[in-house]
């Protein structure tokens, strides 16, 4: 393994450490528990107007296991300027752009691998979706024409992708 790939395995590591939440607690309070420990969270906090929570535990066809939590107050959410999100969702907007996230989470990582892959474009138009993707944080490079996704980013855009289903 030379120097550029051992770099980016221990970046990997380091993400993953540093994004990964405590365990969920096991269900005990019904088809809510989640919901009922946000719900106390926020009684806690006093914050009367409600928050939101999304976590999730993944194991990727790769191996990789992430878990991971964040929350948010209503009135935070609210009050943000949502157009400096525009970016980040207008890359995952494209058909293409969702295929090459999904591939790099099942361990197909190189340039060259996924221009192997059918129906995806010309080279040229796979590295425009790579940027588009690399830009935004949904992807990074780890030398090499190698991607993946920054472990902090890969159960939010499964998020993303289960908030968006029919």
């Amino acid at each position: 393994m030379d120097l550029e790939q051992r770099v980016a395995a221990l970046e990997r590591r380091l993400d993953a450490l540093e994004s990964t939440a405590p365990a969920p607690a096991p269900p005990t309070e019904g088809d809510f528990w989640a919901l009922e420990g946000l719900k106390r969270e926020l009684a806690e906090a006093a914050a009367d107007d409600g928050g939101v929570l999304y976590t999730g535990a993944v194991r990727l066809p790769t191996g990789e296991r992430y878990e991971w939590q964040f929350g948010a107050l209503t009135e935070d959410l609210l009050g943000r300027d949502w157009p400096e999100n525009a970016e980040s969702l207008a890359a995952l907007g494209h058909p293409v752009r969702l295929r090459l996230l999904r591939e790099v989470l099942g361990g197909r990582r190189t340039a060259a691998e996924l221009a192997e892959l059918e129906e995806i474009g010309t080279t040229g138009q796979i590295y425009h979706h790579l940027r588009q993707l690399t830009g935004a944080g949904w992807l990074r490079t780890t030398g090499r024409g190698r991607y993946e996704v920054p472990a902090a980013r890969a159960v939010p855009l499964l998020v993303v992708l289960t908030a968006a289903r029919p």
